[in-house]
């Protein structure tokens, strides 16, 4: 049975863990996933900051998602991370997690919520609705660009 839940402190190891390896699903290399290592770690203080969920299946974590709310324009979100386990992918998981990202954005009075992707992930964040809006600087390599994505919830 599939079920969606708030992540807990208990789950950060396992998360971190999903992230890298949905991170490495996409052929990146050694040293490309060992500089991002760090921003694939999930902490207590990444819980605290951004409402994260994960979706399940058996007991067993599929993926997460985490939304994050602007302090200083309320109404916009961000989407932090989304990432599904390598075996997962393909599987409904994330667009499970998404609707449940975008209830979530509804309760807290978002209208506007914005991704930054990994290239690869782009196709999804368009099928579920989202559309491209520019690009950002990644935060590990500043050569490297990601796109911007939107949606209006």
């Amino acid at each position: 049975m599939v079920y969606i839940r708030q992540a807990a402190v208990q789950d950060v190891r396992i998360l971190s863990e999903l992230a890298y390896a949905s991170k490495a699903y996409w052929g990146y290399d050694e040293a490309f996933m060992e500089a991002c290592r760090e921003d694939l770690t999930i902490t207590e203080a990444h819980l605290t900051a951004a409402q994260f969920f994960v979706v399940e299946e058996n007991r067993q974590i599929q993926g997460f998602i985490a939304l994050e709310q602007d302090l200083s324009q309320r109404d916009r979100g961000l989407v932090t991370n989304l990432f599904i386990h390598p075996k997962a992918i393909g599987h409904g998981y994330g667009q499970a997690l998404w609707n449940r990202m975008i209830d979530a954005a509804r309760d807290l009075g978002i209208c506007t919520v914005l991704v930054h992707s990994d290239p690869h992930a782009e196709p999804f964040y368009v099928r579920m609705g989202a559309r491209r809006i520019g690009e950002i600087a990644s935060t590990v390599f500043p050569d490297r660009h990601l796109p911007v994505l939107e949606i209006i919830v």
